[in-house]
This record gives C-alpha cells, sequence and structure tokens, in this order.
C-alpha cells in the first residue's frame, strides 16, 4: 500500500506544481497588468484550491502508512530531529505542506470578499505565490527527482 500511496503522491504533485505555478504567474499578471478578473481566473484559483487539497489528503495517508512514521516509535522526537531524513520527512516537510495548504485556502478565501479586480489578483498572487515558495522549500529534490 506504501509504494502505492507513494507513487500517486509523487505524481500528484507534479500536477500540483504546474496548476500553482500556472495561479501564481497569473494572478501575478493580472494584478501588474490592470487585467480584469473573469471566469477562467476564478477556476484556475478554484482548480488550485482543489488540486492542493486532494495532495493534502493523500499526503496524510501516506504519513501515517510511511515506514518513516514508525522511527517515532523507535527513536522518538529526539532521535527524529537528530536525524535529517527523518526530520525532513516526519517534521519539516508535513509542516511545510500544511502551511502552504493553509496559506491557498486563506488566499482563495479572502479573495472571494474582494469586488474589484486589482485586489483580487493581488491576494491570490500574495497567498499562491507564498505557498509555491513553501512548497518548494521543503520538497525531497534528492529522492523526488
Amino acid at each position: 500500500m506504501y509504494e502505492t500511496v507513494l507513487f500517486i503522491h509523487s505524481y500528484w504533485a507534479y500536477l500540483l506544481l504546474l496548476i500553482l505555478i500556472v495561479a501564481s504567474v497569473n494572478s501575478l499578471v493580472g494584478y501588474f497588468s490592470n487585467k480584469e478578473y473573469g471566469a477562467t481566473n476564478f477556476r484556475i484559483a478554484l482548480f488550485t484550491l482543489i488540486v492542493t487539497h486532494i495532495q493534502l489528503l493523500i499526503g496524510l495517508v501516506l504519513y501515517f502508512v510511511s515506514p518513516y512514521f514508525r522511527m517515532f516509535g523507535e527513536e522518538g522526537m529526539g532521535g527524529v530531529m537528530k536525524d535529517s531524513v527523518l526530520r525532513l520527512y516526519l517534521v519539516e516537510h508535513p509542516l511545510m505542506m500544511i502551511i502552504a495548504v493553509v496559506l491557498v485556502t486563506m488566499g482563495y478565501s479572502k479573495h472571494k470578499s474582494k469586488l474589484t479586480s486589482k485586489p483580487k489578483f493581488k491576494m491570490l498572487a500574495i497567498f499562491y505565490t507564498l505557498a509555491l515558495v513553501f512548497i518548494l522549500s521543503r520538497i525531497p529534490w534528492n529522492t523526488w527527482l
């Protein structure tokens, strides 16, 4: 089961990165070029929200079926924090990804309350770009590529 969930989580991450980059660039371009916020922009923002939440659910399942998770019982929190690989997979990566999902959710929620295009794009640009930076900072690049 672990291998299957890991496969899904890894390849869904490509989709997540692609759509988050598209959404961030779209919102930045819309903000700086004073474009009108339309249905396509709304769909991009919504699709980004959906994809990030699905990735979070897959990641939570993976977290608890992972062989790394057993290391909490064997090593304890002190042992996990001393090992950089265990710390990445058990603490840093999950925490930063949850923060990124919260940022995407906040950006989507805040942009809906804005009445004009520029503030809508601004909210999406800030929160989605921050989420992208957080995600890129804690991807285990050595095993992912």
